[in-house]
């Protein structure tokens, strides 16, 4: 019984810990091109419980942050893949990368004014039904060239990185 509970107690700050990771450098993405965030701030809890619960349950695989300039072109795409150990290990290390984050940033294609954005997920498997998030079609990324960034941060039971698709 104490096992379970301390996998449980431990998956959760997992999921918690790479939520923050991902919407956190989400935010500073928006921030960077210039997108307006309205959305993004009116949403938060609403995402960040969705994308948690999933991480949470090992469906979610990847969070996709699509930007969409006023010409129709969707780019730059930038996708926050999720891996998940198959057993976690509890007394692995809680890590974020904020310096290669920073760096990435530091490289982002400008976007011209009026580019919106939109947050998509994809599974592994069926995920749990969460409030304000449904069906969706990602934008096709043939044609856009990609960076894969590394790992953002690990916990005990999963990890996520980052790639990014431009012209």
């Amino acid at each position: 019984m104490t096992s379970t509970y301390t996998y449980s107690y431990t998956r959760t700050h997992t999921a918690t810990h790479l939520t923050d990771i991902i919407l956190g450098a989400i935010t500073d993405i928006l921030a960077d091109l210039g997108i307006n965030m309205d959305r993004l701030r009116r949403d938060w809890v609403q995402n960040e419980n969705a994308i948690k619960a999933w991480i949470e349950e090992g469906s979610l695989a990847t969070v996709v942050l699509e930007c969409h300039q006023p010409s129709g072109a969707v780019v730059p795409v930038i996708e926050f893949p999720v891996s998940y150990a198959a057993s976690g290990d509890g007394n692995a290390e809680f890590t974020a990368s904020r310096a290669r984050l920073a760096r990435f940033r530091a490289k982002l294609d400008r976007v011209p004014a009026g580019t919106t954005y939109k947050l998509l997920c994809t599974y592994n498997w069926p995920c749990s039904d969460q409030p304000g998030w449904g069906p969706g079609q990602r934008a096709s990324i043939g044609g856009l060239r990609g960076i894969t960034f590394g790992t953002l941060g690990s916990a005990p039971h999963a990890s996520t990185g980052m790639r990014y698709y431009h012209n």
